[in-house]
């Protein structure tokens, strides 16, 4: 294999197509194609699944994650030897919303002050970011999955928690004798990959869904909590004064959810992963002396 067959395989991933991977390299979809089936010739298996978009197979993602470590050895070699001003590189790294929302911010301030780096970050949900390292889609992932991926390292940062809250309205609605009723009390989801409000309510006993919205942004999410539209688990971060002036109260006493967070990346020697990972560990521990939930 080779670099240009490397490059070829990226920019067909990032691009989402042929066509659109030959004006990004500034050749015809033609000699694209030549490098990819050169590429599946020399590994014995196709690594390219032709489509709208075009994605990685199971080889694929293993010579990609191999192209992403290729450009940043690349770009910092030629650092190092003078070759002109640094390379701008992309760092593409996976962080679920929450977290962007919150402790991460200080990973941005840091990366506005790198001169060959540019930001590529794909929003996941932190059970299943992880997914996207074994793809070689990103070179980092903030995750709650504490097995390191293949040829990855795992550090854990802290633990995210989620508090069940809604408006004193909104409960006082839907509370009675017994106390709160969950199976009719309207929720409010993330996304379907977002379990966290399902689980208190399976430890509640509550099997039946209730009246269920979908809110797919933090900010947005407790926007939703603070108009009542329904309860949910809200990161503790996130809360500012609510609690304390009683715009939103918890529904149960110390109830809690602390959801691990891990930094995966690659174990590879790079000044940027390795000032990527710095950013990330300053970041949660500024955070871990406040209302970010300690390392146990």
């Amino acid at each position: 294999m080779q670099f240009e067959q490397l490059r070829a395989l990226a920019a067909i991933i990032d691009e989402e197509s042929f066509e659109a991977a030959a004006d990004t390299l500034r050749i015809t979809p033609s000699a694209v194609s030549q490098r990819i089936k050169a590429l599946e010739a020399s590994v014995g298996q196709i690594v390219v699944r032709r489509g709208i978009p075009c994605t990685p197979t199971d080889a694929g993602s293993v010579l990609l994650r191999m192209a992403r470590q290729v450009q940043i050895i690349e770009a910092e070699t030629r650092s190092a030897l003078g070759h002109g001003e640094a390379t701008r590189t992309v760092t593409r790294v996976a962080v679920n919303a929450d977290s962007l929302a919150t402790w991460f911010v200080p990973v941005l301030g840091e990366a506005a002050g790198w001169t060959d780096t540019t930001l590529d970050l794909r929003v996941e949900d932190q059970d299943h970011s992880s997914r996207l390292l074994r793809q070689g889609d990103v070179i980092g992932a903030i995750t709650s999955d504490p097995a390191p991926v293949n040829g990855c390292r795992a550090e854990l940062l802290g633990y995210m928690r989620y508090l069940p809250v809604a408006t004193p309205a909104l409960r006082n609605r839907f509370l009675n004798d017994d106390g709160i009723d969950f199976t009719r009390m309207p929720v409010l989801q993330f996304n379907a990959k977002d379990d966290l409000q399902q689980r208190f309510l399976l430890s509640h006993g509550v099997t039946q869904p209730p009246p269920r919205h979908l809110i797919p942004s933090s900010e947005a999410f407790l926007a939703a909590l603070r108009a009542g539209l329904g309860w949910g688990m809200i990161p503790e971060l996130q809360l500012e004064s609510d609690l304390d002036l009683g715009a939103l109260v918890l529904l149960e006493k110390d109830a809690h959810v602390d959801v691990p967070l891990h930094w995966q990346t690659w174990t590879l020697n790079s000044e940027r992963l390795n000032r990527m990972t710095e950013a990330v560990r300053e970041a949660s521990h500024r955070l871990r002396s406040g209302t970010f939930a300690q390392i146990r």
